[in-house]
Parts: structure tokens; sequence; C-alpha cells
């Protein structure tokens, strides 16, 4: 029986995923490992690709797109695992990471999850651990002062929240609490998992001594306005389920407002600063698609 199993879910991000499935044959390091690939009905040729050049690696096609948690809990439930890392497709595993994660896990009996030290491709930090969501912080990040929402990733910490881009999990708490809630298509699944971790008394932790890359926007770059409306309508699905009907109306009053701070940021950006026009009409549609999406459950492409 393997000690970690590596779930990757893909979704037409071909050349990220076989960059990861690279990175995993020296990231692993001397443990034993399966890794499964959870395609969820790619078009870019992924799972051939994959059955090629990556062997070892089990395939688990989809006939349709059935998101990022419910696909991640068919590589759960396909997993022996003593413990199941979730590893996103555009993310490269740097040597020693899953060792390090692993030892670390098994270092403390009451963890159930940990997250690594993620880098932007340039070397730079991710803000990678987070304080769970609350109507004072969201009201913070929507005027651009969100740093109280996250901790410091100097050094190993116990925190709240960790980004699931990549983390490992204890197969003995998952099978308590059990895995990702499917009604998350897409983001907020990982807080939401942190979150039940955390209310059943067990322990969430940054692990500095493991580095990932996450180059980010791998799947979701090929819908970017679609992706960011879920990622909203995950965001009011969090509160409802953790906060109930009137914090999750409050927080949705709190997206409009932020929303509306864009669009009007965005427009005036095109109008006095030409050089940047191409970018502030992107973020002026995203915005615009949002707002049409919160006042009238419309989607706008």
């Amino acid at each position: 029986m393997p000690d970690v199993s590596v779930i990757i879910v893909n979704w037409n991000a071909r050349d990220y995923l076989l960059k990861c499935l690279g990175s995993l044959r020296s990231g692993l390091g001397s443990l034993e490992a399966e890794v499964i690939v959870v395609d969820n009905a790619s078009s870019d040729g992924s799972a051939a690709a994959v059955r090629e050049r990556f062997p070892e690696a089990r395939v688990l096609e989809q006939s349709e797109n059935l998101g990022f948690a419910r696909a991640n809990n068919i590589g759960m439930r396909e997993s022996s695992g003593e413990y199941l890392c979730l590893v996103n497709s555009d993310v490269v595993v740097l040597d020693g990471c899953l060792e390090a994660l692993r030892k670390f896990l098994g270092s403390l009996p009451r963890a159930a999850l940990a997250g690594p030290r993620v880098l932007n491709p340039d070397g730079s930090l991710q803000r990678t651990c987070r304080r769970f969501p609350s109507l004072p912080g969201s009201l913070l990040s929507a005027i651009g002062l969100d740093d109280r929402n996250y901790f410091s990733q100097e050094k190993t910490a116990r925190v709240e929240a960790l980004s699931g881009c990549l983390l490992m999990a204890r197969r003995k708490a998952v099978d308590e609490i059990g895995m990702l809630d499917e009604r998350f298509f897409f983001y907020a699944e990982d807080k939401d998992w942190c979150k039940r971790f955390h209310d059943a008394g067990y322990e969430n932790w940054y692990c500095a001594e493991a580095e990932a890359i996450h180059y980010g926007g791998g799947s979701s770059a090929l819908a970017p306005v679609r992706f960011y409306i879920e990622m909203q309508k995950a965001n009011l699905g969090y509160w409802e389920k953790h906060s109930g009907a009137v914090a999750r109306a409050a927080y949705l009053a709190i997206i409009l407002f932020h929303q509306v701070l864009r669009f009007a940021r965005s427009g005036a950006l095109y109008i006095f600063k030409p050089a940047e026009r191409r970018s502030a009409a992107h973020k002026a549609r995203r915005s615009a698609a949002c707002l049409k999406w919160l006042l009238t459950g419309e989607n706008a492409a």
C-alpha cells in the first residue's frame, strides 16, 4: 500500500499537467506513492499524453467536466495511501516537498492538513495562509486592505485556511469529517474543508520547509469570466453554509460594493491611463459580468 496518494484534477491544461507530473518524479523523493490523474473531459489530448509519457500514473477519464471537488473525490475514493495529496495541474512540486509534508503531518497527530510555501514562477511568495472569512475581513478586502486576512508565511505555523493548490491530508481525518463538498464546483472547497477540519478539533498547518511553484490559471485562463463568476458563487455558498442566510446577504452587499468599485476604478484607468487600457477593459468586462450575474442571475460570457 502506498504511503501517499497524489491526486491531480485536470481540465484542458495539458502542458501544465505534464510539467507537474515531471516534477513529481523528483519531488516525491523516497516516498512510496501512487499518482492518480482525474481528467475532466479535456479536449486537448491530456489523457493520452499522460498515458504515453507517464505510464506510472493512473488516468481516470470523465465524460464531462465534474468540477474540482467532485473530481478530487473520485480520485480519493480510488486511492489507497495513508496520506492524500491534492495537487493542482498547474503546480510544480519542488524537490523534497511532499516528503517534508508527509514527515511533518506524521509528527503531529492532530494535524489534518498541511500546505507548503508556494511561489510564483518569478520566485515571489504567494499568499496561501489566510484567516477564515469574516464580514469585517471581506469589507477590508473590498477596499484593498486585506493584509489582516492573512497569516505571516515567514516560518512554519498553525493557520486557519490553506490554499487548495497543494494540500496534503491525513486519510484518517478525511474519513472522519468527509471529503470535499461537491456543492462547490470550483473554488471555496479548500477553505470549506479547512473550516470543517478546524471545527472538528483538527489542526491546519503551513509548512515553510516544503516548497512548490504555482503558475495559476492553468484551467481558469480558458474561460476567465466564467471562472470568476463561479468563484463568487462559491464564496456565497460558503457563507450560507457556515454562517446562514443573513450573513450571506451581508456578504452579497459587500460583493456588490466591491464590484462597483472595481468597475469604476477600471473605467478611470481606461480614460486616464492609455497605456493600461487593455488591462482596464478586461477588468471592466469581468466586473460588469459579475454585476450582471449578481443583479439578474444571468451569466455573461
